[in-house]
């Protein structure tokens, strides 16, 4: 595991800008993590499960199952959407968390947040519009067939270009980019972060009905079913840093 202390791991403050692969990080041994690297590898959320009640236990052990195949997405969309989830999320080995398959249901049943940007499309039409634009952007980029068939550089630097809302022509036109970025990241972010190997990557606590939470204040006071992570450095502390120099 590298040292951290120099915030060396932290975008801001690398010469290039770009963070390092998280694999500096230390192999999980509890419970799982996408990619099975994190900092906290001797935690596992689900140790806690006994304590949840049994709604809240099978609505949480219900996104462990197998994902079945998409029903929102056709075969042609399919490769574009799972590596863009895997460029957004940086998930670029086994096992990662079925984002893909999560999105696509939630789309499929309707599941909205409640709300939709002023002039922009349906979710489930954004959804459409930034595969077509992702891949109209890969050919030009780079001569490739489809944004699933770029080099991963094209991949990133096409994703890059999108949260910067710097996507243009064709398809792109018919949207707000910086809107479509919001919306599909709005997605992909939601899916991951409500699975439990998500949470053992951040150490996460579960649900906290209706055990609760005791132990409030800072990193230092942890519950006792938490663990310390692998390095002392306060992650939200960091973070901060490297804003400062962003």
């Amino acid at each position: 595991m590298a040292d951290v202390t120099s915030g060396h791991h932290l975008p801001n403050l690398r010469p290039d800008g770009k963070p390092l692969h998280p694999s500096w990080l230390p192999r999980q041994r509890r419970g799982v993590t996408p990619q099975m690297i994190g900092r906290y590898p001797d935690y596992d959320v689900l140790g806690a499960m006994d304590t949840w009640d049994g709604a809240t236990r099978r609505v949480v052990l219900a996104r462990l199952e197998e994902p079945g195949p998409l029903r929102f997405f056709d075969a042609s969309e399919e490769p574009t959407l799972r590596a863009f989830c895997d460029i957004a999320l940086a998930q670029d080995a086994d096992p990662r968390i079925p984002v893909a398959e999560m999105v696509d249901a939630k789309l499929a049943d309707g599941e909205f947040d409640g709300y939709q940007y002023a002039g922009m499309p349906d979710d489930r039409d954004t959804w459409h519009m930034v595969l077509a634009g992702l891949n109209e952007t890969a050919e030009a980029t780079s001569g490739a067939e489809s944004f699933a068939a770029a080099p991963i550089e094209d991949q990133e630097f096409i994703v890059g270009r999108f949260a910067k809302a710097q996507l243009c022509g064709g398809t792109w036109e018919k949207l707000n980019v910086k809107r479509a970025w919001s919306v599909v990241m709005r997605g992909a972010l939601g899916a991951f972060y409500s699975h439990p190997w998500a949470w053992n990557e951040i150490g996460f606590g579960g649900p906290a009905y209706p055990r609760g939470f005791m132990r409030l204040g800072g990193v230092a006071n942890r519950e006792q079913f938490e663990t310390p992570g692998a390095t002392a450095e306060d992650p939200a502390g960091a973070v901060e840093e490297d804003h400062l120099y962003g």
